[in-house]
């Protein structure tokens, strides 16, 4: 990747991060779940090679930014991470383990996950790391927290035990050598008995910020969480990290104590950490290219040296960096378009800029993956761009741009990853790697590079390649409803990504689904011209849920991926390819409201499932609020956490309740802070949620017109729920409301605000934390009869 030459600070920090053989991994369970302020400290003021090892990609989180969810936010979240590293100077690591939503007990987690699984990927991440160091974020101990939390300890320090014992896991020994870190820590918010303290305070070398201020800037890159506040100022003086011993060697005064973070801890090691030391005395910040023959001979040194450790393996690289950097040697390898597809012809611009007057020789060009590679030579001259163009075949079998593991569907609680090598990455490695060899003095410096286009991403950094197929497809809903036996069109969009797209559509059902016509035919002429082919599906008798596919044959290949963007400006432009897939549910479904208005929250798709249930739904925006226009809805629907994103509706909010008093009906979604104060109704909001999905329901008000008309619930309406019953359920309401069902986590009292409903005039006024937001994309078939019975009250 192409960026300008890191700044002389930049450089010497990571000289120093060179010198220095400490190694430190922060364990804890979600993206947000790190102590940015640890990190920072180790990483940028300690120099330590610094790691943070979520367990999760956040999936399961709330978005304030969109309405990406699930495995959609969990790759939002994962560049989140990365673009605070990219601040803290720390690296990321996650496991296969899914952010299922909230957990009260570990015990549940663990299963859900699969412990013996998701403890092999915190060992792995050892093995492959090895870090002297590991701190937990969380106890071991249940307490008030999220079970995620704790089954973060508990597997980290059972890792811990685990990672230098060559029985344990031996297919990773393959690839991976045991590694026994020196000790575990508990990163504790206080005191107490054998307890060591670490005082924090001073400023980063590089960018000059207080670490304080450098962590706030980190923790705000987590903006789909809200966090974005926290980019501010501030954050200097003193604080103090607490930290307890759990396992390995005791320590008293430093969590490093007894390790040896010095090159003398590599056999034949101390001449490097000497020739280090005087580069990094001598830096002159004027000059950086001044440093360049010691640093060859370090290089030269460093390549003598007789070692299988991974971490000197990695230090050569780096070494080569730094080199680099101190050259003003930049590279980049520039394409047309940023994306692909396979078996295309990939035209590359390699360009190699030097800026100090050192002689430097750009010796070849490899391509791994092809085993090829250019390799006259080249000399280059100060300031003045070199080039190298070839063209060179993406292969055929390369795969098409997904995140690898969203690759295959997984488990409820763990995603299914093929190649093992992966396990633990942040992200997919480059599509297309590319080596640029050079020599200089002697040495020979080999510089890590990818394809890149030149249009700029969401952070204006250039795009890297993707791989995508000639055509994409896409069903014009998540979710198709049909009553029983009926049969009812089926929309499917073909957008072509390159000229002369041909082929044939077909979809792919289960047996008991019908589908005509087979298959129909479809001509592109232009990049980006789309065509709609309709289908007559027809459900089969009973009520039942089924998954269709769809697929298109192209010059004799079949290509069946949806094609999704995640856009957000602090984050790059994240591709998704899934397989394209409609959600079909057939059931009995009745329903009295036919137009709907929706004034969105902080941002759903519970509008368009409601079109599904044949409704005509209208956006809403707060200008909309008024009497005059809200008179011609039958319902209104508000979405997630619209106090959130609404905080000040004033008149809108009065317009609703004057709306309801003459005879309408709101659906209020769930909410995470109060905004009913200023209205005649009034409830409190808790923190109170059900995460069993399939915890019982009790029906308080049987005879409610919600749980009898238009469609009778039964508890057979709660099977097949997905995540959670729901979320911030209100602990107190007024005489106004009546709640209407029960339910509660295991060992749990039972909470009544999951579902509250108020007569008020001549209207009704819905609350309800139930998640309908997860379950009606998720084409659970109760959750839309009891919804439309929602919509539908007084009609």
């Amino acid at each position: 990747m192409h960026a300008e030459s890191p700044s002389p600070a930049a450089i010497l920090q990571d000289l120093r991060s060179f010198r220095e053989m400490g190694s430190v991994l922060y364990v804890a369970a979600h993206p947000d779940d790190e102590n940015t302020l640890l990190i920072a400290y180790l990483a940028r003021g300690k120099d330590y090679r610094t790691a943070y090892l979520s367990l999760t990609r956040g999936d399961g989180g709330q978005n304030v930014l969109g309405p990406d969810f699930d495995e959609k936010l969990g790759v939002a979240r994962t560049q989140e991470l990365l673009a605070a590293r990219r601040l803290d100077g720390g690296r990321q690591f996650f496991t296969r383990a899914i952010d299922f939503g909230f957990s009260k007990d570990y015990r549940e987690t663990l299963n859900i996950w699969g412990k013996d699984e998701v403890l092999s990927d915190v060992v792995r991440v050892i093995r492959t790391f090895r870090p002297d160091v590991v701190i937990n974020r969380f106890s071991t101990q249940p307490g008030g927290t999220h079970g995620h939390h704790t089954a973060s300890a508990v597997l980290g320090l059972e890792a811990f035990k685990l990672a230098g014992d060559p029985n344990a896991y031996p297919d990773q020994l393959k690839t991976l050598a045991p590694w026994q870190p020196k000790r575990i820590l508990a990163n504790n918010r206080g005191g107490g008995e054998n307890t060591l303290h670490l005082e924090i305070s001073g400023n980063d070398p590089v960018s000059g910020l207080s670490f304080g201020e450098l962590a706030n800037r980190s923790r705000a890159m987590h903006k789909t969480q809200g966090f974005g506040g926290f980019g501010g100022r501030g954050g200097g003086g003193t604080v103090t990290e607490s930290f307890q011993v759990l396992a390995g060697a005791p320590a008293t005064n430093d969590i490093f104590e007894g390790v040896d973070t010095t090159w003398g801890r590599i056999p034949g090691g101390a001449e490097i950490g000497k020739l280090a030391d005087e580069i990094i005395s001598q830096f002159d910040a004027q000059n950086p290219a001044a440093s360049v023959p010691a640093l060859l001979k370090l290089h030269h040194e460093l390549a003598e040296l007789k070692s299988s450790d991974p971490l000197v393996a990695e230090k050569r690289e780096q070494l080569d960096r730094i080199i680099q950097h101190c050259l003003g040697l930049e590279v980049q390898t520039s394409i047309p378009q940023a994306e692909y597809v396979p078996g295309e012809k990939l035209p590359l611009h390699h360009t190699a800029t030097v800026h100090a007057t050192v002689p430097v020789r750009w010796v070849a060009t490899r391509y791994p993956s092809l085993k090829t590679e250019l390799n006259k030579t080249i000399e280059l001259h100060a300031d003045q761009a070199a080039v190298r163009d070839s063209e060179q075949a993406l292969p055929a079998n390369t795969p098409l741009t997904q995140p690898y593991w969203l690759s295959k569907e997984g488990t409820p609680g763990l995603f299914n990853v093929d190649d093992p090598s992966l396990i633990g990455r942040p992200e997919n490695p480059p599509v297309f790697p590319i080596q640029q060899v050079f020599e200089v003095g002697g040495e020979t410096l080999v510089i890590a590079d990818q394809p890149m286009s030149p249009s700029e991403n969401e952070i204006g950094t250039r795009r890297r390649l993707d791989v995508i197929p000639p055509v994409s497809l896409h069903f014009n809903s998540e979710v198709a409803l049909f009553a029983p036996g009926s049969a009812q069109p089926v929309d499917i969009e073909i957008t072509a990504a390159r000229p002369d797209s041909s082929g044939t559509l077909q979809l792919e059902t289960p047996a008991d689904w019908k589908v005509t016509p087979v298959k129909q035919s479809f001509s592109l002429a232009k990049a980006g011209d789309k065509i709609k082919l309709t289908f007559r599906v027809t459900a089969p008798a009973e009520s039942t849920t089924a998954k269709i596919g769809a697929s298109a044959e192209v010059r004799g290949a079949r290509y069946g991926n949806d094609r999704m963007e995640i856009r957000y400006a602090h984050i790059p432009l994240q591709l998704l390819q899934p397989p394209a897939r409609l959600k079909c549910v057939s059931l009995e479904l009745a329903i009295h409201s036919r137009k709907i208005g929706y004034l969105p929250g902080a941002g759903d798709t519970v509008d368009a499932c409601i079109r599904q249930m044949g409704c005509a739904v209208t956006e809403l925006t707060t200008n909309d609020l008024t009497p005059e226009r809200l008179k011609d809805f039958d319902a209104i629907v508000t979405g997630v956490r619209l106090f959130d994103t609404h905080r000040n509706l004033g008149p809108g909010l009065s317009a609703l309740f004057a709306y309801v008093e003459n005879g309408g009906t709101v659906v209020m979604q769930y909410n995470r802070v109060d905004g009913l104060q200023a209205t005649p109704l009034t409830l409190k909001i808790s923190q109170e949620r059900v995460t069993d999905e399939h915890a019982p329901v009790t029906f308080l008000a049987p005879e409610n017109p919600v749980l009898n008309t238009p469609n009778k619930i039964t508890s057979a309406d709660f099977n097949d729920w997905v995540q959670e019953r729901g979320t911030y359920f209100p602990n107190q309401w007024d005489d106004h409301f009546t709640p209407i069902l029960a339910c509660n986590d295991p060992g749990e009292a039972q909470l009544k605000g999951g579902l509250l409903v108020a007569d008020y005039g001549k209207g009704h006024f819905v609350y309800t934390g139930l998640a309908f937001f997860r379950q009606l994309p998720a084409g659970v078939p109760g959750a839309y009869r009891l919804f439309a019975n929602l919509i539908s009250l007084g009609k």
